[in-house]
């Protein structure tokens, strides 16, 4: 498990996750626990101001769209799966989002994982 030292708080409908590297705002979703969160859009600006966007699941999460859309008929009835962005997190919670963004960034694989924003944007992304 990474480490601990994040701060996580309401801001408005957001949680707002500081990082001394990054921060992260995550939409306050109906039931949306930041220990049992399997899914979450969110908006990552890192310490040079550059934001980014990125969506986090895990396989339980695609897997149940997958079987939604076997029913409905979306992508072939269920047959593939896309998601712009997409970091996909073996355990749920926010922690393990925190330890993806901060090994990315880290990495540099955070510039091929998820969308630049532009900086002008003043508009919240994550939503």
């Amino acid at each position: 498990m990474g480490r601990v030292g994040y701060v996580i708080e309401i801001d408005g409908p957001f949680y707002r996750v500081t990082e001394p590297d990054f921060e992260m705002l995550i939409p306050r979703w109906e039931q949306h626990d930041t220990v049992t969160a399997d899914e979450a859009d969110a908006t990552i600006t890192l310490a040079d101001g550059t934001r980014r966007y990125a969506t986090f699941m895990t396989l339980g999460v695609i897997s149940r769209v997958m079987d939604h859309w076997r029913d409905t008929g979306e992508c072939l009835n269920g047959r593939y799966f896309w998601c712009s962005d997409l970091i996909i997190i073996r355990e749920p919670g926010f922690g393990s989002m925190i330890d993806a963004v901060r090994d990315m960034i880290g990495s540099g694989d955070i510039e091929g994982a998820s969308g630049v924003l532009s900086p002008d944007d003043n508009a919240q992304h994550a939503d």
